[in-house]
C-alpha cells in the first residue's frame, strides 16, 4: 500500500537505451504546463553524496564485488529518498523519478545474481518502505536497446558494457516485477513513438492527479 502524502511518487524504469530520460522530461513539462510542481530526479546521483556514488558504480576502473555494488546503491538510495524525495512528497510535489527499487531487483537481484527478495528488502529497509504510485516500466529488446546506445555514445559504464545474457536477464526480470503488481506498472513498448508513448504516460498520470 502506498503512503499517505500529497504528492505524486512516479518512476520510470527499463534498460539503457529504453527512452526512460525523454518520457521524464516530457513528463515534466507537460506537469508544469498543468501547473504543478514537479522535481525530476535519478538514481544513482540524485544528490551530492548521490553523485560520487554513482561514479563509484558506474564508473569505477576495475571490479566491484557485487554485494558490496547492491550496498552501494542502497546507500545512495537511502541518502535520496530522506533528504530529497519525502521531503518533496510531503509538500505536495510530483517526483518523477529515472530509476529505483525495481532497478535494483533487476540488475543486481537478477543479473548479479543476489536473490531478488534479500536485494528488494534491502532497498525497502534504506527507504523506510517507500514505494512508487506509479512505475513507468519502457520494455525493449536488449539487442534493440545497444543498438541505441551503440548510435548515440562512445563511452560505456559498467552495467551497460555487460553481455547480452546479463540484460535478457533484467529485462526478463522487469516483466515479472510488472505482471505481480499489475496495479502500480505501466508497461509501455519502447520501439513505439516518442509522441506515442508520451499520450500513453500521460492518460494514466492524469488518472492519479
Amino acid at each position: 500500500m502506498a503512503e499517505a502524502y500529497p504528492g505524486l511518487f512516479i518512476t520510470l524504469e527499463g534498460g539503457d537505451g529504453s527512452g526512460k530520460s525523454t518520457q521524464a522530461a516530457g513528463l515534466e513539462s507537460w506537469l508544469r504546463e498543468q501547473g504543478r510542481e514537479v522535481i525530476r530526479t535519478r538514481e544513482p546521483g540524485g544528490t551530492e553524496v548521490g553523485v560520487e556514488i554513482r561514479e563509484i558504480v558506474l564508473h569505477h576502473r576495475g571490479d566491484i564485488a557485487p554485494r558490496a555494488e547492491a550496498l552501494l546503491y542502497a546507500a545512495d538510495r537511502a541518502h535520496h529518498i530522506a533528504t530529497k524525495v519525502r521531503p518533496a512528497l510531503e509538500r505536495g510535489d510530483v517526483v518523477i523519478q529515472d530509476r529505483y527499487l525495481d532497478s535494483s531487483v533487476a540488475y543486481q537481484g537478477a543479473g548479479r545474481d543476489l536473490g531478488m527478495d534479500e536485494v528488494r528488502d534491502l532497498s525497502m529497509w534504506a527507504t523506510g518502505g517507500l514505494l512508487p504510485d506509479l512505475t513507468i516500466l519502457l520494455d525493449l529488446d536488449e539487442s534493440a536497446a545497444r543498438l541505441r546506445l551503440d548510435s548515440a555514445r562512445t563511452r560505456f559504464d559498467r552495467l551497460e558494457n555487460e553481455a547480452a545474457t546479463f540484460h535478457r536477464r533484467v529485462r526478463e526480470v522487469y516483466l515479472d516485477l510488472a505482471a505481480a503488481e499489475p496495479e502500480r506498472f505501466l508497461v509501455l513498448d519502447a520501439t513505439d513513438a516518442v509522441a506515442t508513448l508520451a499520450a500513453s504516460i500521460r492518460s494514466r498520470v492524469a488518472s492519479l492527479l
